[in-house]
Order: structure tokens, then sequence, then C-alpha cells
């Protein structure tokens, strides 16, 4: 006892409680030791976030449960998220564009019509959607269909000025097969921007599509030919059973290829605009290419 009391009035204390209370005299008076922080893996905070914004949405005055972006600040902020995360999870929550869910025979036979990239990059929306227009309509050979607030919209330049223009290039051009190609650009503060393209090709895979169903109706033909011949019905089949399925390979790969060529266009785009490369001066081809499809207007 009397090498508790010198030990401290905490100490001290401590033994004279474990006295009271029957324990041994022969226990040693050691401080308590302190609990750990209880941790909590991913999975289960995401459950809990998700199970506090649902009890959030039913006491809250909108039905729909949504929360103002100050809120969401507001919600970071208690919760330990760095507030920069938040604003670029916001900017690309913005940039999401609606996908049709492609569950057709089309994209069941075909593959998907879709290619998307997404970068952060330095820079406002404004100048970050004006080098992409540039950089669109000089290099890609596209023209705007569409302008919106933070959004952007072309489709391939058609007709004769188009081709001359992609012949003059030398330029693959492999935004151009697209039906429509878009650029969404949003702040995450006053130095940086979510940009996000997104390339369609949804046209293209429906003319393959035909032109497989053309292939196949040829090889009929051929084979109803054949047996108006009296040919053998083994060489009245042999057209379609090679036409139909050769075609069918042939036009899955060209729409593969194109699809694969667009992610590749998008993520150099993004590339350049990375480097500060996407408004710079156009080259010299490029220049006789728009003074060419200048004179044909």
């Amino acid at each position: 006892m009397a090498g508790c009391y010198r030990a401290g009035s905490v100490y001290g204390s401590a033994c004279i409680a474990a006295l009271t209370v029957g324990f041994p005299h022969y226990l040693s008076c050691m401080p308590d030791s302190p609990t750990p922080p209880v941790t909590v893996d991913r999975a289960a905070v995401d459950r809990i976030l998700a199970r506090a914004l649902e009890l959030q949405a039913s006491t809250s005055a909108d039905p729909e449960g949504r929360l103002s972006e100050a809120q969401l600040l507001a919600l970071a902020k208690e919760v330990g998220l760095d507030p920069l995360n938040l604003r670029q999870a916001l900017a690309e929550e913005k940039t999401r564009v609606a996908v049709v869910d492609e569950r057709g025979l089309l994209a069941g036979l075909y593959g998907s019509a879709g290619a998307s990239a997404q970068r952060t990059v330095r820079g406002t929306p404004a100048q970050v959607l004006k080098a992409l227009d540039d950089w669109m309509q000089r290099e890609e050979s596209l023209i705007p269909q569409r302008y919106f607030g933070e959004r952007i919209v072309w489709e391939a330049r058609t007709g004769l000025v188009g081709q001359v223009r992609r012949a003059v290039s030398g330029r693959g051009h492999a935004l151009v097969r697209a039906t429509t190609v878009s650029a969404t650009a949003i702040a995450i503060d006053e130095g940086r921007v979510v940009v996000r393209l997104d390339a369609h090709l949804g046209g293209y895979r429906a003319l393959m599509a035909q032109q497989n169903v053309a292939f196949t109706g040829l090889g009929l033909v051929a084979g109803g030919v054949l047996v108006a011949l009296h040919f053998a019905l083994l060489a009245a089949v042999a057209p379609v059973a090679l036409l139909a399925p050769g075609a069918f390979m042939s036009m899955r790969a060209s729409h593969r290829a194109s699809v694969a060529r667009a992610q590749l266009a998008l993520e150099q785009v993004l590339d350049r605009l990375e480097r500060g490369e996407a408004g710079r001066p156009p080259s010299l081809l490029s220049m006789l290419a728009a003074a060419v499809g200048g004179r044909q207007r």
C-alpha cells in the first residue's frame, strides 16, 4: 500500500478502489490502458452513410431526400472528408450523362456503341470548351450541333466539303463515324475543371447491321438462282452459308474497331488538352484543309 501511495494520488486512488471491492492485495497497481479507437472498413462506411441518407430522407421536407451542395459540403466536413475531394466528386457527377442501357439485339451481336473519357485539367469551363471546340472542328472534321452552358455536342461534317477536308488533312478522323460527340466541363475550383468526352456510334453500328442483312439477302438470291438452274442443293446453299457469317464477322469487327479508335481518339484529345496543345494554332495541313473547305462553300 505504501508503494501505491508513493506512486501518486491517481494510482493511490486506484489501489483503494481495488481493495474496497475485494481485489487481492498482490495485484499490481497499474494505470488503465487507453481504449484503441474503433475503426470501420470501407464497405461498412458505405452502408452507414447510405443508411444515414435514408434516415435523413425520411425526416426531410423534401420527399426525394435531395441535398443542396452546401449541405453536402457541411456533411463532408462533419464526417472528416476533404472538401476538395467532395467538390471533385460533385463535378464528376455533373458531367455524367444518361447512357442508354444497351441490352438489345444490336448490342448483343455487334457490341457497345459508346466511348467515353474523363480527365481533370487546369483552366475554366469556358477555356476548356473553347479549346475543345477549336480542336474538334479543325482536326476531327466535326461541326457544332448544339451549344449548352457547360456542354457542346458535335456531329460529323458531311457532304463534299467534309470529304475534301478529311482527304487534304491526311488524318484518320476516328470520330467522324460517331453519330454525336459531346464534351461537358464542370469547374472544381477556380483553376481546375473536370471534362468528360462522349462519342456515340449507334448510327455506324446500325449501318453495319444493314449491310450484313444486305449481304445475307444477296446470298439468298444467289442460292435461289442456283436452285432455279437445277444446281445441287449443297451448291445452292453455299452462297448463304458463306456470305451471311462472313459478312457478320466482318461488320462486327469493323464496328468494334471503330469504337476502339474513337475511345483512343478521345483519350488523345484529353492528353493534348492537359498539355495545352488543343488550343494551339492549326498546322499547315489544317490551314490548307480549311482553305479548301472555304472555297467549296
